[in-house]
């Protein structure tokens, strides 16, 4: 295990040490974690945005205790323990869930609240929203974020391997684009904010670590240099700029001198991460 992953510091700072000392009470929803994770900070976006009361606990996933390994043994973050009453009401246990994707549904199905994260109801039309949302989710998933971590992964001296990279994420970023609603709101579905953008953020949020450890960065062309992509990159940046400024997000972000110390074992290619090993074999992402 490299040196990196133990000199972590094992909680958030900035923002999002603020919102997780508001949530760090007992309770009966409790979101294991990791600060540095995007994929909990995925799951920290949804319990903001639906202001879901929890109890938040940072854990470092480099060293996992006894007691976390008996409610997840696959020791991945983010882990959701929530109490689930018999249908009796006569007596409760503990259940437990994980992958980043399927907690953010759960929450979203199971504390539907006044803002739904996404389309509701069994209108056709509302139906196919719902399963094109999906689809983009799983877009990110399969398509994005591996991207991601293959371009901040790859070897600097590796020029061919490296413009490769770069034009898959380019690729993938630009399929994600062009299927948000065009104009009366900045986010995938327009006005409404909801998964997809939820799936897209914390990536988002860190594109700017490739720009600090990789020569040529992530690649996205200036103004006046897009050419006939002009359009799509405007449609991005009017996304980007609503995701930076969005409260959830902001409250789940660290101070930014951590994620750089955070990946720089990505960019050495160090890390013993699953995604990072995952990402060095060329296998699918855990």
């Amino acid at each position: 295990m490299s040196e990196v992953d133990t000199s972590l510091p094992t909680q958030a700072t900035g923002a999002a040490a603020s919102f997780a000392a508001l949530h760090s009470n007992p309770h009966p929803l409790k979101l294991y974690g990791a600060w540095f994770c995007p994929f909990v900070q995925r799951v920290w976006i949804v319990l903001a945005e639906k202001q879901i009361p929890h109890q938040y606990i940072d854990i470092n996933p480099y060293h996992k205790s006894p007691e976390f390994l008996a409610l997840n043994p696959r020791g991945l973050v983010p882990t959701l323990a929530l109490t689930i009453p018999s249908s009796d009401g006569k007596d409760e246990s503990q259940k437990v869930l994980y992958e980043s994707t399927v907690l953010c549904e759960y929450l979203d199905e199971a504390y539907p609240g006044e803002n739904p994260l996404l389309p509701k109801g069994d209108a056709p039309e509302e139906v196919y929203e719902r399963a094109r949302c999906r689809l983009w989710m799983d877009h990110v998933g399969s398509r994005i974020v591996p991207a991601f971590y293959r371009l901040l992964q790859c070897n600097g001296g590796d020029e061919e391997g490296m413009e490769d990279a770069r034009k898959g994420l380019l690729s993938a970023l630009k399929l994600l684009t062009k299927e948000m609603a065009p104009d009366g709101g900045p986010w995938f579905l327009g006005q409404r904010f909801g998964l997809v953008d939820v799936m897209m953020a914390p990536w988002a949020k860190r594109l700017w670590l490739i720009d600090h450890y990789k020569e040529g960065g992530v690649g996205i062309p200036g103004k006046g240099e897009r050419g006939e992509d002009e359009e799509i990159w405007g449609r991005w940046e009017r996304w980007f700029e609503a995701i930076d400024g969005r409260r959830s997000v902001r409250d789940t972000w660290s101070d930014e001198e951590e994620y750089v110390k955070a990946y720089k074992r990505y960019a050495d290619d160090t890390t013993q991460s699953e995604v990072g090993q995952a990402t060095r074999k060329g296998r699918m992402l855990p």
